[in-house]
């Protein structure tokens, strides 16, 4: 309840819309922040860590039980996030492709401090993982090479000369509202587009394959854009091709 009174101060919120989000989404019940948007009032604090050369990797868990949140206590990408779904797609980062070269390694997400691996599945056994992460991700940062190169394309939110006034004002509130929120959770929300009132979002990180993430789109993001910005009729997920293709192997 408190964390859920905390993010209603945070995006400004009246006591009595307050109040309202509270009793309307059932927070009483203190679910994950992840599920509504809103955070149980205390996380564990990492319960995982290696201090080898200098080097202190804590790991949180997220609400995603295949995936983990490694935190080693320097800077990833500065004020951006980054998702590889597949190794191909790791072309523009030596720290990726190194981290997909581990076995039982799904997808690999950064943040602007910390660091999201994505197993394959429930089966494989987190603490036979973990070594061999903390061992790659420590080698990578004393070696000194940057974590992307130039070519890594830009996949944030910000501003251009093309939005108008309610696409800036969709993105304005997730760059300071939401996403700030999401990526405590070891993941991330991108704006895609805004077409006929519905802002479409791909999740990232520990949010692409988390059960509750359609709960986390609609009870949470939505109604926050909605309240702000009476335009906003409905949010929607959008995937990319390689999401496509993994949910199609998944379902035969």
């Amino acid at each position: 309840m408190a964390a859920a009174r905390r993010l209603c101060a945070a995006a400004g919120l009246g006591g009595r819309f307050c109040h309202m989000l509270l009793k309307d989404h059932n927070l009483t019940t203190r679910q994950p922040f992840h599920q509504l948007l809103q955070k149980k009032p205390s996380l564990p604090s990492a319960v995982w860590h290696r201090a080898v050369r200098g080097m202190f990797i804590q790991t949180q868990d997220t609400p995603n039980p295949n995936s983990l949140k490694f935190i080693p206590g320097r800077e990833v990408l500065e004020s951006r996030t980054m998702e590889f779904s597949t190794p191909a797609a790791a072309y523009c980062s030596p720290l990726a492709r190194q981290l997909f070269r581990i076995e039982g390694v799904k997808s690999v997400f950064f943040g602007p401090d910390f660091i999201t691996i994505t197993k394959e599945s429930e089966d494989l056994d987190w603490n036979l993982l973990k070594p061999d992460i903390y061992a790659t991700i420590m080698d990578f940062f004393a070696s000194g090479l940057p974590v992307v190169t130039d070519e890594a394309p830009r996949t944030d939110t910000a501003a251009s000369e093309e939005d108008d006034e309610v696409v800036l004002m969709i993105k304005e509130l997730l760059d300071t509202r939401i996403r700030p929120t999401v990526q405590e959770d070891g993941g991330d929300v991108i704006y895609k587009g805004f077409e006929d009132g519905i802002v479409q979002l791909k999740l990232q990180g520990s949010c692409t394959s988390c059960p509750s993430s359609v709960i986390t789109l609609k009870n949470g993001i939505q109604n926050m854009l909605q309240f702000y910005i009476p335009e906003v009729e409905g949010v929607e997920q959008v995937v990319d091709d390689d999401d496509d293709v993994e949910k199609e192997a998944n379902s035969t």
